[in-house]
């Protein structure tokens, strides 16, 4: 098979990316559009589904055209994807009833609120998701609530669910294979970990009829065939894994203890920890990295939505940069924040703080403050965030993390590297290759057809580009975290009904 290689569809919040690698893990070509955001409401964040798969077709042909390679030249389709993003679609027709979700989107805050002392610790020791509006499940019940005639249709079993894995498998198969894997299915917020089977009693009280929910096979092994009209060939699909368990296998986080950051539209922060899920009781989440065959691997993950496109926001929102390459130099431009701290909760606080109604915050603003100082502030934001979570990883999982490997488009920021390895005192090491989500879709994808044969051959291919090592005083890194926290104490909460006195 050397003669051939391995596309990847790369599917992440704010575009659609196609690349076509080698055996060497070499990117052959590549094609990259974005596509529509859409938020008719404070609280809402949503995508066209049909767009998201129209430019996935053509971005597919134009990766192929660029490389000169046939579509009969290619071993396996690997997808990865944004997670939790939820479609319904008609099963018949394969239209959306309605526009997709976005994981950022927090409609379904206030019901949380009103169901949380019943459910919040059953659904969080099940599915090892601190019930928050990033569920599927709850996004999936909000469209069954409010479309007219959803729930109804959905009964009578004419309509189906899935996440962007799903939904492109359904397109890319002419509606032949309703399938997802177990690393996107543990993202739900509606999947048991340990029986690994759909949470029926969860979905029960939600009213989600369980024949709505897609097949949940192996992140590598068969989801079917592209159909020959769409590329030129029938080419097998091999692996669909969520992005960030794509990342981590990606990075070489194979065994327990290995940790990888990912800074992306937000920063999410993974370590594998074995064959054994370990349900935290401090706001981290437990994952599904990954299964393939008999093996099966959970991860620790703490995240925080808004990091990278709250760089996007100094850019479209507050018109501050013209684009995200100025921000390092800025940042280097001045000798610290000047005091300034900027709390990204645009769309609310993550973990461990699970605070849906904080918002963004930019405070210590003097007379002296200049636009080098908030850019600075927002990319040291994104390190804070980093932090509040990887403390309670630490806590967690009792290991005392001292390495992790980054990637992500932000890791090429050399400024946010170094001033991630000095906050959170741990090395920062950064792989030639930032697009570890990509690699770990093409190696699960190639794997599963004997283009690799095993996961060192993978590896093999990647090499360190640079690793950034803590230099900055302990007693200057407690104090800044420390003026953090009373930050992001002030902004939590913002705008909690009836919050205002």
């Amino acid at each position: 098979m050397s003669d051939k290689c391995v596309l990847v569809i790369d599917e992440g919040t704010t575009g659609t990316r196609v690349l076509i690698m080698d055996q060497q893990a070499t990117v052959k070509a590549q094609a990259y559009t974005e596509f529509t955001q859409y938020s008719p409401a404070p609280d809402r964040v949503e995508h066209d589904a049909m767009e998201i798969w129209e430019k996935t077709l053509v971005m597919a042909k134009q990766a192929l055209a660029q490389s000169g390679i046939l579509a009969t030249d290619i071993a396996a389709v690997g997808i990865t994807n944004q997670r939790a993003t939820t479609v319904v679609w008609d099963k018949a027709t394969g239209e959306p009833i309605t526009r997709a979700i976005v994981w950022q989107d927090t409609r379904t805050a206030g019901y949380i609120e009103s169901i949380r002392n019943e459910w919040a610790d059953r659904v969080y020791s099940v599915t090892g998701w601190a019930i928050s509006p990033v569920y599927s499940s709850l996004m999936l019940k909000w469209v069954l609530d409010t479309v007219p005639g959803a729930r109804d249709r959905a009964e009578k079993g004419e309509l189906l669910f899935g996440t962007i894995d799903t939904w492109l498998i359904w397109k890319l198969t002419g509606g032949r294979v309703h399938a997802t894997g177990y690393s996107n299915a543990s993202v739900t917020g509606a999947y048991d970990l340990t029986r690994l089977t759909w949470y029926t009693e969860w979905l029960d009280f939600l009213g989600i009829p369980l024949a709505m929910l897609p097949e949940v096979r192996d992140d590598s092994g068969d989801f079917g065939t592209v159909a020959p009209s769409l590329l030129g060939a029938p080419i097998p699909i091999t692996s669909a894994i969520a992005d960030q368990h794509a990342a981590l296998f990606g990075q070489g986080c194979l065994d327990g203890g290995t940790v990888k950051c990912t800074h992306g539209t937000g920063t999410f922060l993974d370590m594998n920890i074995g064959s054994k899920p370990v349900v935290s009781k401090n706001g981290i989440n437990t994952v599904i990295a990954w299964k393939v065959g008999d093996q099966i691997r959970y991860a620790l993950e703490g995240y925080a939505a808004v990091t990278g496109s709250a760089v996007q926001w100094l850019r479209d929102g507050a018109n501050l940069i013209a684009n995200s390459a100025e921000t390092e130099a800025l940042a280097e431009s001045v000798p610290d924040n000047g005091g300034v701290y900027f709390v990204p909760a645009l769309t609310g606080l993550s973990a461990p703080y699970w605070d849906s109604f904080a918002r963004g915050m930019i405070i210590g603003i003097s007379r002296g403050t200049t636009r080098a100082h908030l850019v600075r502030a927002c990319l040291e934001g994104i390190v804070y965030s980093t932090r509040d979570f990887l403390e309670t990883m630490r806590r967690d999982s009792g290991v005392d993390i001292r390495s992790v490997r980054v990637d992500g488009g932000a890791s090429r920021n050399n400024f946010l590297m170094q001033f991630q390895a000095d906050i959170l005192q741990a090395e920062s090491v950064r792989p030639l290759t930032a697009e570890a989500t990509s690699l770990g879709a093409a190696f699960l994808a190639g794997l599963a057809v004997g283009y690799w044969k095993t996961p060192a051959d993978c590896l093999k291919t990647q090499a360190v580009d640079q690793v950034f090592k803590a230099a900055m005083p302990t007693d200057q890194v407690e104090s800044l975290y420390a003026n953090w926290t009373r930050a992001v104490e002030r902004a939590a909460g913002w705008t909690r009904p009836g919050a205002a006195k």
